[in-house]
């Protein structure tokens, strides 16, 4: 497998009190293509930081960020965004105001990556994949379940044709045998898709089921 995602010397740190703490210090790690990785460690360890600063939505204080061996400084933040990543949150992130299909069909409009040019159709298919058939997929997004609505949020991820999909407690919210359907997907999108994932969580059972686990932990990142 070939490497995706490489972090160099990642910092960083806040002002707490009057004083600084530092959350993330020298953290290096590589990410391999076609593998589902979750990074576990204790609460205010840094996990949401630091999955933050790799999506894009922060910055570390130094450090650097290459995605498919280009730094993402160089090439831009924006662009590494708009074609690179998705980010499927614990909240969902849908917009209550769209049916389940239309969240997907916005996410599509959103990139310049290749997508087939009959993207409803694409769509449908992508959540009827997931689980959520036409009739559900035409319905406003509050009408569905919570784990429907984290289904709805993986394929919008997935639409848009990217290589990495980081997720941020995917399945705090969810019953565990919801959970486990939900972790299945992302298994199945690193192994016959050969999406990379990259999940935050506190669950032992869904980084027991991942392919590798990684601990957060001083402010470094190491294998388990």
């Amino acid at each position: 497998m070939s490497e995706i995602l490489k972090l160099e010397n990642i910092n960083y740190s806040y002002i707490d009190g009057g004083y600084e703490r530092q959350i993330l210090k020298d953290l290096s790690y590589t990410f391999e293509e076609g593998k589902f990785y979750t990074i576990l460690g204790p609460s205010g360890s840094g996990k949401t930081t630091l999955l933050s600063i790799i999506a894009g939505l922060d910055s570390a204080k130094s450090g650097e960020i290459y995605f498919k061996g280009t730094n993402v400084n160089e090439s831009g933040v924006f662009q590494y965004r708009r074609n690179g990543i998705s980010i499927v949150f614990q909240q969902y992130n849908l917009i209550s105001y769209l049916t389940a299909v239309e969240n997907v069909l916005l996410a599509m409009s959103e990139t310049d990556n290749e997508l087939p040019k009959d993207r409803k159709n694409v769509a449908y298919n992508l959540l009827e994949r997931f689980g959520i058939v036409k009739t559900k997929a035409d319905r406003l997004v509050t009408q569905l379940s919570g784990g429907e609505q984290q289904r709805v949020a993986i394929a919008r991820a997935l639409s848009t044709n990217v290589d990495l999909i980081f997720a941020d407690e995917p399945t705090g919210n969810l019953d565990t045998a919801t959970e486990k359907e939900i972790i299945d997907i992302f298994k199945s999108l690193a192994h016959e898709y050969g999406k990379t994932i990259i999940v935050v969580t506190h669950s032992d059972a869904v980084s027991e089921m991942s392919d590798q686990r990684v601990l957060l932990k001083d402010g470094i990142l190491e294998k388990l």
